[in-house]
């Protein structure tokens, strides 16, 4: 059994992203892992500001805001999954908030559990090279971090609510989570 944070960045939870959350989670939880799902897309996260005073007054950021609960998330984790539609050939500022603040970590001196990571994107745009610039930068998170990359599952042409529902791609992403063991 793994522990397993779901990342999602998406501020629309009856999106496309969030199905293809929603179908990830079902199928680690079949699997026997425990999941933990924080929607940084529904947060508030202010951005970093650089002061390095992280985890100086008891929390991993000085700023009180909802980043505070999702780094004892990421303190717990094994595996962090990232679930998020592409925004302008990137992530989406609310999970990049996110992202910015694991900074903390670094500055505070703080180990992490983190063994591995997966990328589950959606765009509207037709074409996988759109998703070119969010996985450079996904691949550079893991790189630094040291952990593995488990897998992406990234979907074009999702434009209209419900498209990830359609097809294999809500069932791709059960499969994703239930090969986590």
């Amino acid at each position: 059994m793994k522990k397993i944070l779901v990342l999602t960045g998406s501020p629309r939870t009856d999106g496309n992203s969030f199905a293809l959350a929603d179908a990830f989670i079902k199928g680690a939880k079949e699997a026997g892992n425990e999941v933990m799902r924080f929607d940084a897309g529904l947060k508030k996260i202010n951005p970093c500001i650089a002061c390095n005073a992280c985890f100086s007054e008891g929390r991993a950021c000085i700023q009180n805001d909802d980043f505070n609960d999702l780094a004892a998330l990421i303190e717990k984790a094994e595996i962090l999954v990232f679930v998020t539609p592409l925004y302008w050939y990137s992530f989406p500022s609310q999970i990049k908030a996110a992202i910015d603040k694991m900074y903390s970590f670094l500055i505070g001196n703080k180990e992490l559990n983190l063994q591995g990571a997966m990328l589950i994107a959606c765009c509207g745009d037709g074409t996988k090279e759109a998703f070119e610039g969010m996985v450079k930068s996904y691949r550079m998170i893991t790189d630094y971090l040291r952990i593995h990359d488990m897998g992406k599952l990234l979907v074009t042409s999702a434009v209209e609510k419900g498209y990830t529902k359609t097809g294999t791609f809500c069932k791709s992403a059960e499969e994703m989570g239930k090969k986590i063991k």
